[in-house]
Protein backbone atom coordinates (compact mmCIF):
# COMPACT_ATOMS: atom_id res chain seq x y z
CA UNK A 1 0.00 0.00 0.00
CA UNK A 2 1.09 3.54 -0.71
CA UNK A 3 1.89 5.73 2.29
CA UNK A 4 -0.84 8.15 3.21
CA UNK A 5 0.27 11.75 2.96
CA UNK A 6 -1.50 12.91 6.10
CA UNK A 7 -3.42 11.16 8.80
CA UNK A 8 -7.02 12.04 9.57
CA UNK A 9 -7.39 14.32 6.57
CA UNK A 10 -10.62 14.63 4.58
CA UNK A 11 -9.98 12.71 1.37
CA UNK A 12 -13.38 13.17 -0.23
CA UNK A 13 -16.58 15.07 0.39
CA UNK A 14 -19.94 15.68 -1.24
CA UNK A 15 -22.12 18.54 0.00
CA UNK A 16 -25.82 19.11 -0.63
CA UNK A 17 -25.96 16.74 -3.59
CA UNK A 18 -29.13 16.61 -5.64
CA UNK A 19 -29.70 14.34 -8.61
CA UNK A 20 -32.84 13.62 -10.62
CA UNK A 21 -33.59 11.34 -13.53
CA UNK A 22 -36.43 12.92 -15.44
CA UNK A 23 -38.94 13.95 -12.79
CA UNK A 24 -37.67 11.44 -10.22
CA UNK A 25 -35.47 12.92 -7.50
CA UNK A 26 -32.99 10.16 -6.61
CA UNK A 27 -30.62 12.08 -4.31
CA UNK A 28 -32.10 14.76 -2.05
CA UNK A 29 -29.58 17.10 -0.44
CA UNK A 30 -27.03 14.39 0.46
CA UNK A 31 -23.78 15.30 2.25
CA UNK A 32 -20.98 12.79 2.91
CA UNK A 33 -17.32 13.16 3.88
CA UNK A 34 -14.62 10.51 4.28
CA UNK A 35 -11.34 10.83 6.15
CA UNK A 36 -8.01 9.09 5.61
CA UNK A 37 -8.10 5.44 6.68
CA UNK A 38 -11.84 5.42 7.26
CA UNK A 39 -14.10 2.60 6.04
CA UNK A 40 -17.64 3.80 5.37
CA UNK A 41 -20.36 1.32 4.43
CA UNK A 42 -23.56 2.52 2.76
CA UNK A 43 -26.57 0.29 3.29
CA UNK A 44 -30.24 0.55 2.39
CA UNK A 45 -32.99 -1.00 0.27
CA UNK A 46 -32.77 -1.27 -3.50
CA UNK A 47 -33.67 2.03 -5.12
CA UNK A 48 -32.56 4.09 -2.11
CA UNK A 49 -29.93 6.01 -4.12
CA UNK A 50 -26.79 4.20 -2.87
CA UNK A 51 -25.34 3.26 -6.25
CA UNK A 52 -26.35 6.60 -7.79
CA UNK A 53 -24.41 8.33 -5.01
CA UNK A 54 -21.31 6.32 -5.92
CA UNK A 55 -21.80 6.96 -9.63
CA UNK A 56 -22.00 10.70 -8.95
CA UNK A 57 -18.93 10.55 -6.70
CA UNK A 58 -16.94 8.90 -9.50
CA UNK A 59 -18.24 11.10 -12.35
CA UNK A 60 -20.22 8.33 -14.05
CA UNK A 61 -23.29 10.52 -13.49
CA UNK A 62 -23.48 14.30 -13.25
CA UNK A 63 -25.08 15.91 -10.23
CA UNK A 64 -27.74 18.60 -10.64
CA UNK A 65 -26.52 20.68 -7.71
CA UNK A 66 -24.05 20.50 -4.85
CA UNK A 67 -20.29 20.26 -4.46
CA UNK A 68 -17.83 17.40 -4.98
CA UNK A 69 -14.30 17.69 -3.64
CA UNK A 70 -11.25 15.41 -3.57
CA UNK A 71 -8.76 16.85 -1.08
CA UNK A 72 -8.17 20.38 -2.42
CA UNK A 73 -9.63 19.65 -5.88
CA UNK A 74 -13.12 21.10 -6.29
CA UNK A 75 -14.56 18.91 -9.05
CA UNK A 76 -18.06 20.42 -9.06
CA UNK A 77 -19.73 23.36 -7.34
CA UNK A 78 -22.87 25.44 -7.73
CA UNK A 79 -23.05 28.50 -9.92
CA UNK A 80 -25.10 31.59 -9.06
CA UNK A 81 -28.27 29.85 -10.24
CA UNK A 82 -27.65 26.96 -7.84
CA UNK A 83 -26.79 24.46 -10.58
CA UNK A 84 -23.68 22.30 -10.45
CA UNK A 85 -20.84 23.31 -12.76
CA UNK A 86 -17.93 20.93 -13.25
CA UNK A 87 -14.27 21.92 -13.20
CA UNK A 88 -12.13 21.92 -16.34
CA UNK A 89 -11.07 18.60 -17.81
CA UNK A 90 -7.56 18.79 -16.32
CA UNK A 91 -8.95 19.18 -12.80
CA UNK A 92 -11.36 16.29 -13.33
CA UNK A 93 -8.45 14.13 -14.51
CA UNK A 94 -6.59 14.99 -11.30
CA UNK A 95 -9.66 14.12 -9.23
CA UNK A 96 -10.04 10.77 -11.02
CA UNK A 97 -6.51 9.83 -9.99
CA UNK A 98 -7.56 10.14 -6.36
CA UNK A 99 -9.98 7.20 -6.43
CA UNK A 100 -10.46 3.64 -7.66
CA UNK A 101 -13.82 2.04 -8.38
CA UNK A 102 -14.70 -1.66 -8.16
CA UNK A 103 -17.94 -2.57 -9.93
CA UNK A 104 -20.33 -5.40 -9.13
CA UNK A 105 -19.85 -6.79 -12.66
CA UNK A 106 -15.99 -6.85 -12.61
CA UNK A 107 -15.59 -4.94 -15.95
CA UNK A 108 -12.32 -6.66 -16.83
CA UNK A 109 -11.00 -6.54 -20.40
CA UNK A 110 -11.78 -10.05 -21.72
CA UNK A 111 -9.03 -9.94 -24.39
CA UNK A 112 -6.31 -9.01 -21.85
CA UNK A 113 -4.56 -11.46 -19.55
CA UNK A 114 -4.99 -10.99 -15.81
CA UNK A 115 -1.55 -9.35 -15.62
CA UNK A 116 -2.27 -6.96 -18.49
CA UNK A 117 -5.64 -6.03 -16.94
CA UNK A 118 -3.83 -4.93 -13.78
CA UNK A 119 -0.84 -3.17 -15.35
CA UNK A 120 -2.53 -1.49 -18.33
CA UNK A 121 -3.78 1.70 -16.65
CA UNK A 122 -0.57 2.45 -14.70
CA UNK A 123 1.33 2.29 -18.02
CA UNK A 124 -1.19 4.19 -20.18
CA UNK A 125 -2.49 6.70 -17.62
CA UNK A 126 0.27 7.11 -15.04
CA UNK A 127 3.06 6.57 -17.61
CA UNK A 128 4.84 4.00 -15.47
CA UNK A 129 7.44 1.84 -17.16
CA UNK A 130 6.23 -1.64 -18.12
CA UNK A 131 8.81 -3.16 -15.76
CA UNK A 132 7.62 -1.06 -12.81
CA UNK A 133 3.93 -1.69 -13.59
CA UNK A 134 4.49 -5.43 -13.95
CA UNK A 135 6.35 -5.66 -10.65
CA UNK A 136 3.56 -3.79 -8.85
CA UNK A 137 0.87 -5.86 -10.59
CA UNK A 138 2.51 -9.12 -9.54
CA UNK A 139 2.76 -7.86 -5.93
CA UNK A 140 -0.95 -7.05 -5.94
CA UNK A 141 -1.93 -10.35 -7.54
CA UNK A 142 0.11 -12.08 -4.84
CA UNK A 143 -1.82 -10.15 -2.19
CA UNK A 144 -5.07 -11.29 -3.83
CA UNK A 145 -3.88 -14.92 -3.88
CA UNK A 146 -3.77 -14.90 -7.68
CA UNK A 147 -0.07 -14.76 -8.57
CA UNK A 148 -0.42 -18.09 -10.40
CA UNK A 149 -3.22 -16.66 -12.60
CA UNK A 150 -1.20 -13.82 -14.16
CA UNK A 151 -1.19 -15.31 -17.66
CA UNK A 152 -4.78 -16.54 -17.86
CA UNK A 153 -7.80 -14.65 -19.22
CA UNK A 154 -10.81 -13.46 -17.22
CA UNK A 155 -13.19 -16.07 -18.69
CA UNK A 156 -10.98 -18.79 -17.20
CA UNK A 157 -11.52 -17.44 -13.67
CA UNK A 158 -14.36 -17.81 -11.19
CA UNK A 159 -16.43 -14.74 -10.37
CA UNK A 160 -14.64 -14.35 -7.04
CA UNK A 161 -11.25 -14.50 -8.76
CA UNK A 162 -12.37 -11.95 -11.37
CA UNK A 163 -13.48 -9.57 -8.63
CA UNK A 164 -10.16 -9.93 -6.85
CA UNK A 165 -8.40 -9.07 -10.13
CA UNK A 166 -10.67 -6.01 -10.38
CA UNK A 167 -9.60 -4.95 -6.88
CA UNK A 168 -5.93 -5.43 -7.80
CA UNK A 169 -6.49 -3.34 -10.93
CA UNK A 170 -8.01 -0.52 -8.88
CA UNK A 171 -5.16 -0.66 -6.34
CA UNK A 172 -2.53 -0.58 -9.09
CA UNK A 173 -3.42 3.08 -9.68
CA UNK A 174 -2.48 3.82 -6.04
CA UNK A 175 -5.72 5.65 -5.23
CA UNK A 176 -6.28 7.54 -2.00
CA UNK A 177 -9.80 6.11 -1.73
CA UNK A 178 -11.50 2.98 -3.10
CA UNK A 179 -15.21 2.86 -3.92
CA UNK A 180 -17.00 -0.50 -4.06
CA UNK A 181 -20.44 -0.74 -5.66
CA UNK A 182 -21.99 -3.91 -4.23
CA UNK A 183 -18.82 -5.91 -4.97
CA UNK A 184 -20.34 -9.29 -4.05
CA UNK A 185 -23.85 -9.01 -5.51
CA UNK A 186 -22.95 -11.10 -8.59
CA UNK A 187 -21.30 -13.86 -6.53
CA UNK A 188 -22.55 -16.96 -4.76
CA UNK A 189 -21.97 -17.18 -0.97
CA UNK A 190 -18.71 -19.14 -1.17
CA UNK A 191 -17.13 -16.71 -3.65
CA UNK A 192 -18.51 -13.76 -1.68
CA UNK A 193 -16.35 -14.84 1.25
CA UNK A 194 -13.19 -14.68 -0.89
CA UNK A 195 -13.84 -11.07 -1.86
CA UNK A 196 -14.92 -9.92 1.60
CA UNK A 197 -11.72 -11.41 3.02
CA UNK A 198 -9.67 -9.20 0.68
CA UNK A 199 -11.67 -6.08 1.58
CA UNK A 200 -11.25 -6.89 5.27
CA UNK A 201 -7.48 -7.14 4.72
CA UNK A 202 -7.47 -3.71 3.06
CA UNK A 203 -9.44 -2.29 6.00
CA UNK A 204 -6.84 -3.68 8.41
CA UNK A 205 -4.19 -1.88 6.33
CA UNK A 206 -6.14 1.38 6.77
CA UNK A 207 -7.12 1.73 3.12
CA UNK A 208 -9.74 4.47 2.80
CA UNK A 209 -12.91 2.87 1.42
CA UNK A 210 -16.58 3.52 0.72
CA UNK A 211 -18.54 0.30 0.28
CA UNK A 212 -22.12 0.03 -0.96
CA UNK A 213 -23.17 -3.39 0.29
CA UNK A 214 -26.04 -5.70 1.25
CA UNK A 215 -23.69 -7.76 3.45
CA UNK A 216 -24.86 -6.53 6.84
CA UNK A 217 -22.65 -8.60 9.19
CA UNK A 218 -19.65 -7.62 7.08
CA UNK A 219 -20.56 -3.91 7.17
CA UNK A 220 -20.95 -4.12 10.92
CA UNK A 221 -17.58 -5.83 11.40
CA UNK A 222 -15.36 -3.88 9.01
CA UNK A 223 -16.69 -0.30 9.01
CA UNK A 224 -15.77 2.75 11.05
CA UNK A 225 -19.07 4.33 10.05
CA UNK A 226 -22.32 3.08 8.54
CA UNK A 227 -24.71 5.22 6.50
CA UNK A 228 -28.30 4.03 6.05
CA UNK A 229 -30.03 5.52 3.01
CA UNK A 230 -33.65 5.32 1.95
CA UNK A 231 -35.66 7.36 -0.50
CA UNK A 232 -32.66 9.41 -1.61
CA UNK A 233 -31.78 10.72 1.85
CA UNK A 234 -29.46 9.67 4.68
CA UNK A 235 -31.85 8.39 7.33
CA UNK A 236 -29.21 7.53 9.91
CA UNK A 237 -25.44 7.21 10.23
CA UNK A 238 -22.87 6.54 12.88
CA UNK A 239 -20.83 3.87 14.62
CA UNK A 240 -21.74 0.42 13.26
CA UNK A 241 -22.54 -1.00 16.68
CA UNK A 242 -24.93 1.87 17.33
CA UNK A 243 -26.61 1.77 13.92
CA UNK A 244 -26.98 -2.02 13.93
CA UNK A 245 -27.40 -2.56 17.67
CA UNK A 246 -29.59 0.37 18.71
CA UNK A 247 -30.76 2.40 15.69
CA UNK A 248 -32.65 5.59 16.48
CA UNK A 249 -34.87 5.84 13.41
CA UNK A 250 -37.89 3.60 12.94
CA UNK A 251 -37.11 3.18 9.22
CA UNK A 252 -33.64 1.87 10.11
CA UNK A 253 -35.12 -0.59 12.60
CA UNK A 254 -37.63 -1.78 10.02
CA UNK A 255 -34.92 -2.33 7.40
CA UNK A 256 -32.53 -4.16 9.75
CA UNK A 257 -35.25 -6.53 10.95
CA UNK A 258 -34.91 -8.21 7.55
CA UNK A 259 -31.29 -9.11 8.33
CA UNK A 260 -29.92 -11.37 11.01
CA UNK A 261 -26.37 -10.43 12.12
Amino acid sequence: MQEKKKENQTVFRMDNIQKSFGGLEVLKDISVSVRTGEVVSIIGPSGSGKSTLLRCATFLEKIDSGEIRYRDIIAARNNEEGRAVYAKAEEIRKAKKEFGLVFQSFNLFPHYSVLKNVMDAPVSVRKQSKEQAEQKAMELLGKMGLADKADVYPKQLSGGQQQRVAIARALAMEPEILFFDEPTSALDPELTGEVLKVIRLLAEEKMTMVIVTHEMPFARAVSNRVIFMDGGVIVEQGDPEKVFGSPEQERTKQFLRNYQS
